[in-house]
């Protein structure tokens, strides 16, 4: 649905006007299933097909990082058009096109594509933050596709086990299902395009769990086996940008993680650890063996006080799932003198996996006198007016400023079991502060995501010790052997600049 407000129209208006000034392609193929029959073989379909025809979208958010990143990113892109001497094509930044909350998760939006560039272009192209786009190269690359066709194309990631992320879904041959890595960038055809916003349109999204968008979005699209499937695109590539064998690729990566500067210091971020009783002597001893040294302020906030850990009661029961009353008890703790005054607040499950220094690295990108809140966030109802959140086992970062802001509203938990993460992201939501998406925050275990989609990611947390050695785990996927050197082999005067 493309919500019914005023700086949606002037968007709409304005890119109706340049669209007037491009030479209309209408797509004259409905066909559903002959883009998988074809080959996507070395031939130029169209050598007329131009870069005024591709919309890019760049998958931006709404912080002040991440917008400044998503504009410098923009403008690349228009500056490379510039220089071939071409018609600029239309780029977008997601979270600037409506006030929905949902329209990160894509589906939301796609009737407001269809609506603008429907009759006058050819391809939808997605780009996170962090991809690189050569654009002759990119161009090239599409010209090998039939545009009246439908295509989904992108570089394809799989799962080799089924996870919980997924629904376990194909658990008798997971890796027989592929979705696209968004950091590749990946493309759409507007045939596909019109019949995807079609469906939208006539059957509304259902109000549900947004967990991983991209396999989401190829589910959405593959429709049970009725829709395409996506295809690969060698040129669609996750290698560094300076990488050797990078040269054929259309798209790259920056740095795996961002820098801005000098890590926050360990003493300006106190660290909440939610544990209970019975978990004292189970889970309490991995993190003392793994991350805790690294952390200067770090409490452990328990049902039971125990002075061996030591552990600090809250006065609110355990309950078996949700924790809602205990993170709001922690929220209130952090702002009195019971604890050291920081600008960034980390709240974390007793069986969280994190690095500390990495995230030390990534909040000198964020702004503490913002209203920050960061991790992975995932989303509920986000087609029917729902709202993100941040799941809670990744490790939730809160700045101070955006604790004030929530204890001085009126929103409080509907029961100490009630999901803690959820009731936030409500809260926040009513407030109108945004959640902050890191891709380096992960609910479930390494064993739950995509190789290939960890291959090239400096991760932050995990979550979960269930069929695996926690220890282990750390070592391999969140200890640095060097504080010289950022995770692998970063140097810390690399600078992005916010």
């Amino acid at each position: 649905m493309i919500p019914d407000n005023p700086d949606v129209g002037h968007t709409v208006a304005f890119y109706l006007c340049f669209l007037s000034f491009v030479p209309a392609y209408i797509a004259t193929s409905s066909s559903r299933q002959g883009s998988q029959n074809q080959d996507a073989e070395e031939v130029l379909y169209d050598s007329q097909f131009d870069l005024r025809e591709i919309v890019f979208v760049i998958q931006s958010q709404s912080n002040s990082f991440h917008v400044s990143r998503a504009e410098r990113q923009r403008a690349d892109l228009l500056r490379q058009t510039q220089s071939l001497a071409q018609t600029p094509p239309p780029v977008l930044l997601l979270h600037s096109l409506t006030d929905n909350e949902g329209d990160w998760s894509i589906l939301p939006l796609l009737p407001y594509f269809s609506l603008l560039f429907g009759k006058n272009s050819s391809w939808l192209v997605f780009l996170e933050e962090e991809t690189n786009v050569k654009v002759t190269k990119l161009l090239q690359a599409l010209r090998k596709f039939d545009r009246r066709k439908e295509w989904f194309l992108g570089k394809p990631l799989h799962d080799e086990e089924s996870t919980i992320i997924h629904h376990y879904a194909f658990a008798e041959n997971p890796s027989i299902f592929k979705y696209p890595d968004f950091s590749a960038a990946w493309a759409l055809s507007i045939p596909l395009l019109d019949r995807l916003a079609n469906k939208v349109r006539d059957d509304p999204l259902k109000s549900d769990f947004t967990i991983d968008l991209k396999h989401e979005v190829a589910l959405y699209i593959w429709e049970n086996g009725q829709g395409p499937r996506l295809t690969a695109v060698p040129e669609l590539c996750t290698e560094p940008e300076h990488s050797p064998t990078a040269q054929h690729c259309a798209t790259t990566l920056s740095s795996p993680a961002p820098l801005c500067g000098e890590p926050v210091k360990k003493d300006d971020i106190f660290v909440a650890v939610k544990t209970c009783k019975k978990f004292h002597s189970e889970r309490v001893p991995v993190v003392k063996k793994t991350w805790e040294r690294e952390a200067s302020l770090l409490e452990y906030y328990s049902d039971h006080t125990d002075p061996s850990i030591p552990t600090i009661d809250l006065g609110v029961p355990n309950t078996e799932r949700g924790h809602c009353g205990k993170t709001f008890a922690i929220l209130k703790r952090y702002v009195t003198d019971a604890v050291p005054k920081t600008s960034w607040l980390l709240v974390v499950d007793d069986d969280t996996l994190i690095s500390l220094p990495r995230l030390q690295m990534l909040l000198s990108c964020y702004d503490p006198s913002e209203p920050v809140c960061l991790g992975e966030r995932y989303g509920y109802g986000l087609g029917q007016g729902g709202y993100s959140y941040i799941t809670g086992g990744g490790g939730m970062v809160f700045s101070r400023a955006a604790v004030v802001r929530l204890l001085a509203s009126d929103c409080k938990c509907y029961s100490n079991d009630a999901p803690d993460d959820m009731v936030l992201g409500m809260c926040l939501n009513a407030l109108g502060l945004s959640i902050t998406h890191s891709s380096l925050f992960h609910q479930a275990r390494p064993e739950d995501y995509s190789r290939d989609f960890l291959a090239h990611q400096v991760p932050i947390s995990f979550h979960k010790h269930w069929n695996i050695d926690p220890v282990a785990v750390f070592n391999r996927w969140l200890k640095d052997e060097s504080r010289s050197t950022t995770p692998h082999g970063l140097n810390k005067s690399t600078k992005e600049e916010l």
